[in-house]
């Protein structure tokens, strides 16, 4: 078993649930071994059909993308302020919120960089284009920001890792009908799929990641299939895997309520799995909503559905599939997952671990 170099994932990401309490302003406090100052935090009222809100420290508090819709990127009164435990909510006296009253919430949360960004000017470090990054090495994750130019050839970003991302997801923020853009290193680098959508694989395609996998210092885009239009703001949310911590990988399904054990080298605490041979649902579960076996409440990034409900087993090394269903596991479908650990099963140090 090889060693973790993150006994406690709970500095880089955590899962909080709260209540909303409407026109009343209130603090989510992280509850975690570590406290956590979030830079992404991406919130799901559970209790009724709403939209998934996402908020990060480089676009701003309150400025909301959602990963069901296509929208252009939103100013509300949600996110107020990132603290060094969790994070700020205003008021929220209607609905489709982030504190709705008296309902059920999760916020799923990722440490970065604290806020504090870096500017790489066009031409630097094998960029062509420049961004703003912040990023987090050990966790393996970065926020990027660009601009687009409609430019028809390869567009070339520091992400500002120094590991190549395996998982990205891209959004246009200024304007409507912009879909999200997500690679996956087993969808090949002419494939992607839509966090907002159910589509399969659109494999050949060629223009979005001009067929050219991310390096440990930039990733190419086509703007013209990305962005489509010349000074279309972009946010990119890129992550490299950091063996105990997180990994992004496929599996293939069974058709059985049996189904495939996938080892990740962790307890996870939080898996989102997703069909790419045919289409489906992006598929969520994390160790909060329900902290034991079967963990049965799932939602489901690309529509706004409140909890459902589908068995998925997290173990202390990896996950086991419960269902039959196309959504996690046709005979002979196709799937790609991203996770997060709970607790790694090996420490830094060799020594087996307690998951639970």
């Amino acid at each position: 078993m090889a060693y973790t170099t993150i006994d406690d994932p709970s500095k880089y990401f955590q899962t909080t649930l709260y209540t909303g309490s409407g026109s009343s302003t209130q603090n989510v406090v992280n509850g975690g071994n570590s406290d956590l100052q979030p830079d992404l935090v991406w919130v799901k009222n559970r209790t009724d059909a709403r939209w998934h809100r996402l908020v990060d420290s480089s676009r701003g508090v309150s400025k909301n993308l959602y990963s069901n819709e296509t929208d252009a990127e939103g100013t509300e009164a949600s996110v107020t302020a990132f603290n060094s435990d969790g994070f700020s909510l205003g008021t929220d006296t209607g609905s489709d919120g982030w504190n709705e009253n008296s309902d059920a919430h999760v916020a799923w949360q990722w440490k970065a960089n604290g806020g504090t960004t870096t500017t790489n000017s066009a031409g630097a470090n094998g960029a062509d284009h420049e961004s703003v990054y912040q990023a987090n090495d050990t966790a393996g994750f970065s926020i990027v920001t660009y601009t687009s130019d409609n430019q028809s050839g390869d567009t070339v970003i520091k992400h500002g890792l120094s590991t190549a991302p395996t998982f990205m997801i891209h959004k246009g923020r200024n304007a409507d009908s912009t879909i999200w853009w997500v690679y996956h290193k087993n969808l090949g680098n002419s494939g992607y799929v839509n966090l907002d959508s159910t589509n399969a694989n659109q494999t050949g395609s060629s223009n979005v990641w001009r067929n050219t996998a991310p390096t440990s210092s930039v990733f190419k885009v086509g703007l013209d299939s990305i962005a489509a239009a010349d000074g279309r703001t972009m946010v990119a949310y890129c992550f490299a895997p950091i063996q105990g911590y997180s990994k992004f990988g496929s599996y293939t399904g069974n058709g059985n309520a049996d189904g495939p054990f996938v080892y990740t080298g962790f307890s996870p605490a939080w898996v989102m799995v997703r069909r790419f041979d045919s289409g489906n649902n992006w598929h969520m579960h994390d160790n909060k909503r329900v902290p034991y076996n079967s963990n049965n409440k799932t939602l489901y990034a690309n529509v706004n559905n409140a909890d459902g409900t589908e068995d998925f087993d997290m173990l202390s090394n990896g996950f086991k599939l419960r269902e039959s269903g196309g959504g996690y596991n046709a005979s002979g479908g196709d799937y790609i997952y991203m996770a997060f650990a709970h607790h790694p099963f090996v420490s830094s140090k060799g020594v087996p671990t307690t998951a639970r």
